[in-house]
Formats: structure tokens, sequence, C-alpha cells
């Protein structure tokens, strides 16, 4: 079976990184643990290391955060759907919002559980995903201010996750100014100014982020070790905290063309071959595919190997020559990409372990 590995020395090693970083620059931080997709293993493993926040885009996740540890700090970190109203006020401590309709949803919902829910407004710096849109803030605040059991924690934007808007000092003082306004105006303290996500770090070390930024949702960076913003690996961090092991259930020599009439295949492609490159080699099956991952998230830790092809449930490796001697019962090892994990880890035909190092 093929199984998703996370590596606990090297996930400990990232986040005391992070961690310090932040410390030094006065700024508290939750991990993006949505990547997980529920796994009470993994969960465990992220609550191991001290975190005191945690943040996720699925109720079922919180849900599951909270049973295992009811005292991390939970955040729901997209625009809550109606139906998911009591469940958010349920189990996610604070909020993403941006709709006053739905905030005055989880007030009433609030009063009936006799808790105080706290949000984050979002607001709309250029991505345009969610966001109240930088005009309409001030009056958007104003009617919030007034609603029970609901306490406004933070402004906040999401910047590069859907057209790859970058985060820059410049959009960065915009939301810090728009705290500025309102605690002016309302005389309301404005605890956290949410601008960072993994793609904000490295503004940390260039001198650029504004002092006033004082809190970080980080994912990507943590599980990977990356430069989001420069989409190169961090030297000080390590890139394969997860790795993909799948087995060899076949190994041919086989030739690089296929043969017979052509039409699409499983994806809808047609594919066109070169004929004056066939050619033969060794070509091993993997015990795994697009049902649990698409191939462009996966790399071979091995260099001289290469998947050339997909379908549902198995894809082929091109192993050239097999100067490595693999045989059928062998494991390859992969590289994963962000994408690559969250669908692995979203996947119950892979399974999920933990190695001390």
């Amino acid at each position: 079976m093929a199984h998703i590995v996370l590596n606990r020395k090297k996930l400990q090693e990232n986040y005391r990184f992070l961690d310090e970083l932040f410390k030094e620059n006065n700024i508290e931080w939750g991990v993006v643990s949505k990547v997980f997709c529920g796994s009470k293993v993994y969960l465990k493993e992220i609550m191991a290391l001290g975190v005191k926040q945690m943040c996720d885009s699925r109720i079922t996740n919180l849900k599951i955060i909270k049973s295992l540890d009811p005292n991390i700090e939970t955040v729901f970190i997209k625009p809550p759907a109606k139906r998911y109203i009591s469940s958010i006020v349920k189990y996610a401590d604070s909020s993403f919002n941006t709709e006053y309709e739905t905030i005055k949803m989880l007030s009433d919902e609030a009063v009936r559980q006799n808790k105080t829910h706290k949000i984050i407004i979002m607001i709309e710096l250029g991505e345009l995903r969610e966001g109240v849109m930088r005009e309409e803030v001030i009056d958007f605040y104003e009617k919030v201010f007034h609603l029970p059991n609901i306490e406004v924690a933070g402004l906040g934007t999401n910047l590069t996750c859907m057209y790859g808007v970058l985060p820059n000092q410049d959009k960065l003082l915009q939301l810090c100014l728009y705290a500025q306004l309102i605690e002016a105006r309302f005389n309301r303290k404005i605890p956290y100014i949410s601008g960072g996500t993994s793609v904000t770090i490295p503004l940390i070390s260039r001198g650029l982020l504004p002092k006033d930024v004082n809190h970080f949702r980080v994912g990507e960076t943590l599980f990977l070790g990356t430069d989001v913003y420069s989409s190169k690996p961090n030297p000080e961090m390590h890139q394969d905290v997860f790795k993909l092991y799948a087995e060899i259930i076949e190994l041919r020599e086989k030739p690089s063309l296929p043969d017979g009439d052509m039409g699409q295949n499983l994806t809808g492609d047609t594919l066109e071959f070169d004929e004056e490159e066939n050619s033969s080699s060794h070509r091993a099956i993997i015990d795994i595919g697009l049902l649990d991952v698409e191939d462009s998230h996966i790399k071979p830790v091995d260099d001289s190997l290469k998947i050339v092809g997909s379908s549902s449930d198995m894809m082929v490796v091109d192993l050239g020559e097999n100067v490595s001697g693999y045989n059928v019962g062998n494991l390859i090892e992969f590289n994963l990409n962000y994408m690559g994990i969250l669908r692995l880890m979203n996947c119950d035909y892979v399974n999920k372990q933990v190695v001390a190092e």
C-alpha cells in the first residue's frame, strides 16, 4: 500500500525556526492545519510542538482538534456558510468574515450558546478573493461593533492564494492604516492585524513588514520549508518533512510508444508521440494513481526516474536502464509539493505514517 510519511524531527526543526523568527519580531502565529484533512495521527504531532492556535477551513477538522485538546485556540479561516453557523460557534473560537448578515447569524448563535465569538474581518487588497471592499470598511465596522456576543479580534487580508498577487509593504501598510482609523473613530482596540501567511514571511527578514502586523497563519512554509514569495526553498529549513512511498507492482522492459489507433485517455486528453523516438526502457508500474494524487504534484527522489503516464489506480515510471536495480516489491520514494500532500492526505487509500527522524 502506498504511504505518506511525516518526519517528526524535521517538522520540529522547521517549527522551531519559524517560532524563533516570529518571537524575535513580536508576532503571534497559528498553524494552518487543513493539509492534514483531520488526521488525528498528524494533528497530534502538531499539538506536541506546543502550538497554541490552529487554523482550518473545514469545521469537521476543527471539531477533531477540539476533541484532542479543548484548550487549543481554533480559527475558521474562510467566511462561514449559513448551514455551519451553529458548529462554527461551537468549535471555532474565531472566524474570518466578510458579510454582515453572516456575522449577525454568528451573533445570534453565540447568544444562544452563551459564548463570545471572535471575528477577524477580511479586507480586499487586490487578490479578489474574500474581503470587504476598502471604501466600505469603516461603515462595515460601525454595524459590527453593535452586535452582542461578537468580539472583533482583528483585521486580515488574503493574498497570493488565487491569482498570485504578492504582499508588499504598501498593501500591508494599508491594512494597518484601516486598523488605526477604526481605533481612532470608534475608540476600540483592534488586537490583531493578520496580514501574514507563508508568502509574507520573507518580508520580515527584508525589513519590509510593517511593525503593526502582529499575526501570521502558516502552513506551507512549515511543512515544505519554502520561500513562497520567490518560489524557492529556504536553505535554513527542511523541504522533505513529507515523503511518499509507492510500491512497484510490475517491472518490464517495454517500448516507449503505444501501439494501435489513438483516442482520448481517461482524463480526456489525446496524446501525440514522436515515432522517430521509438526505443525501449524499463518501465515500473506503481500502486498509486490519479484517484490518489496528480503526477504533477510528486517527483521521484531518484533523478534518473521519470513519471511517463497515469491512470486512475496506477502510474508508470520510466526507469531507463534501471541502473539502480529496482525490482518488483521495491518502494519508489517521492518528494511532494503542497497540493500533493493535500491530495494524499485527503485520500483514504494512502496510509499515513510518522517516523522519528
